[in-house]
């Protein structure tokens, strides 16, 4: 198992809009209909690893987003109406350990901001970051690396150009990370 993190970047940085919307959503080429590649990415993943504030909106959208993924969520409650197979807790350790418990050899995706993408990287668990610069300038937005420390190894693995112009970029990841135990930690 793998936990990978994929997001869309403006070239100046920037993985939301100045207005705070998902970076992918300004690209003209993906709003058309391209994929950016996600499709394939998914379907080496079985589960969706992801903080609250990106999985709430999905509970009100007309398709569920991971209809063959098993859903973890990072958050502090369990929002209404979040279907029965999805998992929530609100400690990421706690989080990481259901995931792996009924992970069953496929890779998990990352999906978050940067406090999302930090937490699970503090805690040695993201193996690789997966960046798909679109070319785009924002100017402003949030940015990944604010939650990335300094000392985060990044190790080029490979790239590929995507349609409209973006490139895919594909870093495997290493720095320091806190340790998990080695016993399932106990509910409280």
């Amino acid at each position: 198992m793998q936990i990978r993190a994929r997001m869309s970047m403006s070239a100046d940085g920037y993985v939301t809009t100045p207005n705070g919307w998902p970076a992918l959503t300004a690209d003209p080429a993906f709003v058309s209909g391209e994929s950016h590649g996600i499709r394939e990415f998914l379907a080496g993943c079985e589960a969706a690893l992801m903080g609250r504030t990106t999985f709430e909106p999905a509970l009100t959208n007309d398709r569920w987003p991971w209809p063959n993924l098993d859903v973890f969520v990072l958050g502090s409650h369990r929002p209404d109406g979040t279907p029965d197979h999805v998992t929530t807790d609100s400690d990421p350790v706690r989080l990481l350990e259901k995931l792996r418990s009924a992970n069953r050899g496929g890779d998990v995706h990352l999906i978050g901001g940067p406090r999302t993408i930090g937490a699970f990287h503090a805690l040695g668990a993201l193996d690789t970051l997966e960046l798909v610069v679109l070319p785009l300038l924002f100017g402003g937005g949030m940015q990944l690396t604010p939650m990335l420390r300094p000392d985060t190894g990044l190790t080029f693995q490979r790239e590929r150009a995507l349609p409209g112009g973006s490139v895919e970029i594909v870093y495997s990841c290493s720095g320091s990370r806190t340790e998990l135990p080695s016993k399932p930690v106990s509910q409280r």
